[in-house]
């Protein structure tokens, strides 16, 4: 068992070329959708997990030529580098639900690498215990932690949740994500 529960890496330091080439002119991140910025639907469901958290912000990467996902989760885990492990969750998923965020910590008791499963799905966040600590300080580029995950066996567990799949990567998405929160606001509400 844990001595303490895995720190949350909300990853918000990316550029959004997708979304903006989808049509927009603002920041995926700082987007609208009812009423709150993205960001901040995925910095409420973490909040309500109750598990701690460290954001990537691009400050953090700024010193480097060409940063992506690998060098924002090197530079998360770095700063938290004492954790007991890490749930990597991208900022662009405002539907996230806290139980998912707590499902995957409490799989990362027994497994080295969680990965929350939504309609046979993989989604985020995706759990790393503190036995990929050295590992995750190495990556770098676009390709986030693939090669990390691929050095383990990696245990899904399935989720009701739409939302760690749900990335808003193009306004067409934003568009579903708010279409979904209009359908049914009980099943995506934050506690």
């Amino acid at each position: 068992m844990m001595a303490s529960p895995p720190t949350v890496i909300v990853l918000a330091a990316g550029k959004g070329e997708r979304f903006k080439a989808s049509g927009s002119s603002q920041d995926k991140l700082n987007a609208m959708l009812s009423g709150q910025r993205v960001r901040d639907h995925v910095l409420a469901a973490v909040q309500s997990s109750g598990l701690p958290f460290h954001m990537v912000e691009r400050e953090h990467t700024a010193h480097l030529a060409h940063p992506g996902m690998g060098d924002s989760i090197a530079c998360g885990v770095a700063a938290t580098s004492n954790a007991s492990g890490w749930l990597v969750l991208p900022a662009d998923l405002p539907l996230i639900q806290p139980a998912t965020l707590l499902a995957v910590a409490a799989a990362l008791q027994q497994h080295a690498v969680v990965v929350p499963r939504y309609q046979g799905l993989k989604g985020h966040p995706v759990g790393f215990d503190a036995s990929c600590r050295a590992a995750l300080l190495q990556v770098t580029g676009e390709h986030g932690a693939r090669t990390v995950v691929a050095q383990h066996e990696v245990y899904a567990i399935d989720v009701e949740d739409e939302g760690c799949v749900l990335d808003v990567d193009t306004v067409q998405a934003l568009a579903l994500a708010q279409s979904r929160l209009r359908q049914d606001t009980e099943i995506f509400k934050h506690p």
